[in-house]
């Protein structure tokens, strides 16, 4: 029994020094390849790891899923003692409209620049240039209408910095913001 618990602690090690040592998210995919354990014995060391990190309070960072994949990052109340040197890009502040165009796109996606414009009722052009300089939304294809315009969608990055494990984890929308964002 001993034998076995050791070398599950070795697992878990494994796990988290992979995950260490990678700048962006791991999928279980990853992590079973790196690793070469099988996917079920991943998941389980990953829930351990989370555990381990949010039982503690002598660990400052967590280890969140996002994006479909795991990453460590600094407690939330950590942040504000972090920010000055470190940044939070998170803290790159998006206007208004802009937030709005992000918004529309997240729950209507894929979706067409003048879908976005007929929502919001104005031009999204500059928001929808600038959603696509910081890589929260990207191009997913063209529609299959005459013109083909760019239909677009959330990126990766956008799940990661807004804490996001998949657009299924948006707030629900309420019924009267429901009917604002269906497209016609």
């Amino acid at each position: 029994m001993e034998i076995e618990q050791k070398e599950h602690l070795k697992q878990i090690q494994l796990i988290e020094a992979i995950l260490f040592l990678e700048n962006e998210p791991v999928d279980i995919d990853k992590l079973a390849r790196i690793s070469l354990l099988p996917r079920k014995k991943v998941r389980t060391c990953l829930e351990e790891i989370v555990e381990i990190y949010e039982s503690s309070p002598h660990h400052g960072i967590r280890l969140l899923e996002f994006a479909g994949g795991y990453h460590f990052v600094p407690k939330d109340d950590l942040w504000e003692d972090l920010k000055d040197h470190y940044g939070r890009k998170i803290d790159r502040r998006l206007s208004k409209a802009a937030l709005e165009t992000l918004s529309i796109i997240a729950y209507s996606q894929p979706i067409t620049r003048k879908e976005i414009d007929n929502i919001r009722g104005v031009s999204s052009d500059n928001s929808l240039r600038l959603l696509i300089e910081r890589d929260y939304v990207r191009s997913v294809g063209k529609k299959e209408v005459i013109g083909h315009p760019y239909l677009y969608g959330t990126t990766k990055k956008f799940l990661q910095e807004f804490n996001l494990k998949s657009i299924s984890s948006l707030p629900k929308l309420k019924d009267i913001d429901h009917d604002r964002f269906e497209q016609e």
